[in-house]
């Protein structure tokens, strides 16, 4: 099973200072699973979010900290519960600003 395909550019505007990772998820058939559920823990916001009906299957979540958060995956195919952490901890936090 696999649901991260790997980074996206963030496009758009973004809320506020700081780094985001920006996510593209991805599962051989999306109609295995009544629930997927995304996020980065501890959160600052909403926490993790539903996933199916998101069309284009991207993410794009805020690190405020990356020793101490993950990306967070919960998910369900209506009997089985599955749950996956991503370290964020070698994730390099770079600044545009000069």
């Amino acid at each position: 099973m696999k649901f991260i395909d790997g980074g996206l550019s963030p496009s758009g505007p973004l809320s506020g200072d700081g780094h985001f990772l920006a996510v593209k998820f991805t599962a051989d058939d999306w109609t295995d699973y009544t629930s997927v559920k995304v996020g980065v823990n501890p959160s600052q916001g909403t926490g993790l979010v539903e996933l199916i009906n998101d069309p284009d299957k991207n993410g794009v979540f805020k690190v405020t900290d990356n020793q101490s958060q993950w990306l967070e995956v919960v998910w369900t195919d209506g009997t089985n519960e599955g749950y996956m952490t991503y370290s964020l901890k070698d994730l390099v936090m770079e600044s545009d600003e000069a």
